[in-house]
């Protein structure tokens, strides 16, 4: 095994356009490190470009002490499990996992202990002797991730493995992949354009963006402190509300209303004009179930327009106005994020307990020490608590993503 530098990567095509530009990321021996984002972020093309299968324009790829930048992909002893499992469909699932052993001239002793020591470990025992073609799609993975596993690969190197399956069966294999890799400890980088198995899976996080590195941080890292609007815009399901935000001292003004947050907060933000308020949806609760442990926090009225109850919550949907500023940003970042529209409304998570209803004019209370407030123009975290957000390439460069 082996830790895996990615120093100043940079890969540029033919008409020049920069797939991914300048990143640098430190990969530690064991780690499990995922690179995510949304479609065309160069996530892919830096996967690939560890392994071999996409040259490199600049920068230097280390696996290890050793340079591989001009190494070919079968001298750098990776192990890299595909989204469409790549798998024969002529040969036994035994006969599968055992193919790199065959091609590496291993004898028929060690390649019988290595399969069924990585049958095992993938419980796929009763299934050695079947083609892959009688199999569900969990298993094909498993199977695909057994022959990574019998090469004894310094790293493995997953591309989108989980995007061909049901969201049930992504479920039970994301926490498949996590046991394997926590018990092999062998690094890991894997790709992914779900934030879900971003948060679930990563001993940390890389966030990137039109080729561009935003923040690589830990899981919790990236929730609790993203160092830029499209961070917060794609980390969390439902996404963090942005709302107009003024403000005065230690108050801000909202659409809403006007809250009170903590002064290192309002300091921060102080004499900038208007800004975007970021704050996720369980940050807020229905105003007659706060207990007084959680009294530090400001209430507001506004009109409800949506309700949907889940039993254990329920979220409430409440419209609002934006000056044009703010409107052009969420629309930018919409664009960005390659998703949905971000409409100009407030979703609040309430506990299931909660008699809101459609129509009422509720009174909300919201914990502001969860508020983040950015710069409508670059879109920079401008409360963000650098002791816990891992790295922000932005801002050791002192230029906005």
């Amino acid at each position: 095994m082996a830790g895996i530098q990615i120093k100043n990567i940079v890969k540029k095509y033919g008409d020049g356009f920069p797939a991914v530009n300048d990143v640098s990321i430190d990969i530690a021996d064991g780690e499990f490190v995922i690179l995510v984002g949304p479609s065309g972020c160069g996530k892919s093309t830096l996967l690939r470009m560890i392994v071999g299968l996409e040259d490199i324009t600049s920068g230097d790829m280390m696996i290890g002490d050793k340079r591989v930048n001009d190494l070919a992909p079968r001298d750098r002893n990776l192990a890299m499990v595909f989204q469409n499992y790549a798998l024969y469909p002529h040969l036994t699932v035994y006969e599968n996992i055992a193919f790199p052993l065959r091609l590496a001239g291993a004898s028929d002793s060690e390649v019988d202990a290595k399969v069924k020591e990585a049958s095992k470990t993938l419980e796929l025992d009763e299934h050695l002797q079947r083609k892959p073609g009688n199999l569900s799609g969990g298993q094909r993975q498993r199977v695909a991730m057994g022959r990574a596993i019998v090469r004894d690969a310094d790293a493995f190197l997953f591309d989108e493995p989980l995007s061909n399956l049901d969201a049930k069966l992504r479920g039970q294999m994301r926490s498949e992949i996590a046991r394997l890799q926590k018990k092999l400890g062998i690094t890991t980088v894997y790709v992914t354009h779900d934030q879900t198995e971003a948060m679930t899976l990563g001993d940390r996080v890389a966030v990137l963006k039109r080729g561009v590195l935003q923040q690589l941080a830990s899981p919790r890292e990236l929730y609790e402190n993203p160092g830029n609007l499209f961070v917060a815009g794609f980390i969390g399901s439902p996404p963090m509300n942005f709302l107009p935000a003024e403000v005065e001292g230690t108050s801000v003004k909202l659409p809403f209303g006007t809250v009170e947050i903590p002064a290192d907060k309002a300091e921060k933000a102080a004499g900038r004009g208007l800004l975007i308020a970021g704050i996720r949806p369980e940050a807020f609760e229905d105003a007659s179930l706060v207990d007084e442990a959680r009294a530090g926090g400001s209430t507001f009225s506004g009109k409800v327009e949506f309700v949907e109850w889940l039993g254990s919550e329920t979220y409430a949907y409440l419209p609002f106005e934006a000056p044009p500023e703010v409107v052009k940003q969420l629309e930018q970042l919409e664009k960005d994020l390659d998703g949905d529209s971000l409409r100009t409304q407030l979703v609040i998570s309430l506990d299931g307990a909660s008699r809101v209803r459609e129509g009422d004019q509720a009174e909300i209370w919201v914990d502001t020490s969860k508020m983040h407030l950015f710069d409508p123009a670059t879109g920079e975290n401008l409360t963000v608590d650098l002791s816990n957000a891992g790295r922000i390439p932005a801002l050791d460069s002192g230029v906005p993503a």
